[in-house]
């Protein structure tokens, strides 16, 4: 017997499309990726992005505070004892998508920790396979697989990731490490242009490290950028290598001339921001979906979570490449568990 719903995806939209879901009494199949080195290294194993971040302070409902006792109560024992130790600064990244994982449990929300290999939506109900090679149907399906942020691909990025290297202005400049201090970021186009701008609120400098001698932001992003007294532009420079150490974490970068490979030079920075885009995670889909020129999935509906396909939604940052965080993200996986259920109810599947 098909499936009423499943859920591909497991960060905050897909989790709240899977609470939502759930006490509807749609009893939501939860895919929510699978543990592999794969994953790993593309950055998309379960949980999302968020569980790649450590302190989130931007979540309403988590202020700062111990939450040790909240967290030994709520979530599965198991599951616990293998989460690191709570920091008593508010809730992290991973403790924020336990939780929200554990919701969707209590409530009924069946999760299986594999990927999504296939899925044939030329018809209803849609045929998936997973894969571990397991093989059902569904009514419809919620498409909560986020973007992955891109990276340079340097081994000291990868070593500073939480430590200084991040992908997110807005989820991570207003962090104690990153205040009062000078920080890098790199790219040449809108998003380096906002995130430049966005961190001089905290920074004492920030330098961005661009490989060509103009942006190729938008002229109103990049004159912004330029004219801020705080930003500093590195031209014809790339990055050579993420500076730091165990302790420290990240402190400065190497750039090198994209010019002359001979010159050199030294940032002494405590933060490194990749701002050269993100690559959203529709590769199982085999282009049945509508995507914009970017690879994001299309809302074709004003203010709904549909997509070309009908019975088909989507919810997060693999539909939204402007906002891009976590309680968006929440927001729109309710509007895809909502969505979701009333065209059920429209087909006579509720």
């Amino acid at each position: 017997m098909p499936e009423r719903v499943t859920i591909i995806g497991s960060g905050p939209a897909g989790w709240t499309a899977a609470i939502y879901a759930a006490r509807a009494n749609l009893e939501p199949l939860v895919y929510e990726g699978a543990f592999n080195e794969d994953n790993r290294l593309k950055g998309t194993l379960p949980l999302g992005q968020l569980a790649l971040t450590t302190e989130v302070e931007n979540y309403p409902g988590f202020p700062s505070g111990d939450l040790t006792a909240y967290l030994d109560d709520s979530i599965d024992g198991k599951i616990r004892k293998y989460m690191a130790p709570h920091q008593k600064e508010g809730v992290s990244g991973p403790e924020l998508m336990e939780l929200m994982r554990q919701q969707a449990k209590n409530f009924g929300a069946r999760v299986v920790t594999d990927d999504i290999a296939d899925i044939d939506l030329s018809e209803r109900p849609f045929k998936i396979k997973s894969l571990g090679g397991d093989e059902f149907e569904s009514h419809a399906v919620i498409i909560a697989t986020g973007a992955r942020a891109n990276y340079l691909g340097l081994e000291s990025e990868e070593r500073f990731k939480n430590a200084g290297v991040s992908a997110c202005a807005v989820c991570d400049g207003a962090m104690p490490r990153y205040r009062d201090s000078p920080l890098v970021v790199i790219g040449g186009g809108d998003s380096a242009m906002e995130e430049a701008t966005f961190l001089t609120k905290y920074a004492s400098k920030v330098y961005i490290v661009h490989r060509r001698d103009e942006f190729r932001a938008s002229k109103i992003m990049a004159d912004r950028a330029l004219a801020n007294k705080k930003i500093d532009v590195k031209w014809n420079s790339v990055i050579d290598e993420v500076l730091g150490d165990e302790e420290n974490g990240v402190t400065g970068v190497r750039i090198r001339s994209s010019i002359d490979d001979s010159k050199t030079e030294e940032l002494e920075v405590s933060g490194y921001f990749a701002a050269i885009g993100h690559t959203p995670n529709t590769d199982f889909l085999k282009g049945q979906l509508e995507t914009t020129d970017k690879g994001y999935l299309v809302w074709p509906v004003s203010h709904r979570t549909n997509t070309s396909v009908e019975g088909v939604f989507a919810a997060g940052d693999v539909a939204d490449d402007h906002y891009k965080q976590a309680v968006t993200a929440a927001g729109t996986g309710c509007a895809a568990a909502l969505d979701a259920e009333r065209w059920l109810a429209e087909q006579g599947l509720e």
